[in-house]
């Protein structure tokens, strides 16, 4: 049973930072894809960052230069280091897993006040 399990949400002021973790099992984790993606109130889930089997990132404009995604093959984690936050990142942050199929943690809350 595949699980991904994602903890480090909270508050925290405009300017601040907070990392997200995202434990995974049920999976080979190292020859997963790993990315973070996040859903604002009233708004569509949006892709925001992501890390290839091999090493290789990518991320949203809107995170760029302040979000950092990193993985731990050997925990089968993933983290998102999130800098300079502002109150337009407030949302729920999902860890998404992708080789063959596309599998989904339940999200962790992230909230940044104007």
């Amino acid at each position: 049973q595949v699980q991904l399990v994602e903890s480090g949400g909270g508050l925290v002021q405009p300017g601040g930072s907070l990392r997200l973790s995202c434990a995974a099992s049920g999976i080979s984790f190292s020859m997963y894809a790993m990315g973070w993606y996040r859903q604002a109130p009233g708004k569509e889930r949006e892709w925001v960052a992501r890390m290839s089997s091999g090493g290789i990132t990518n991320y949203a404009d809107s995170v760029k230069g302040r979000f950092t995604i990193s993985r731990d093959n050997a925990k089968n984690t993933v983290y998102l280091q999130m800098n300079s936050l502002k109150h337009e990142d407030t949302a729920v942050y999902y860890c998404n897993a992708q080789r063959f199929k596309n599998y989904w943690g339940k999200g962790t809350l992230v909230t940044v006040p104007p």
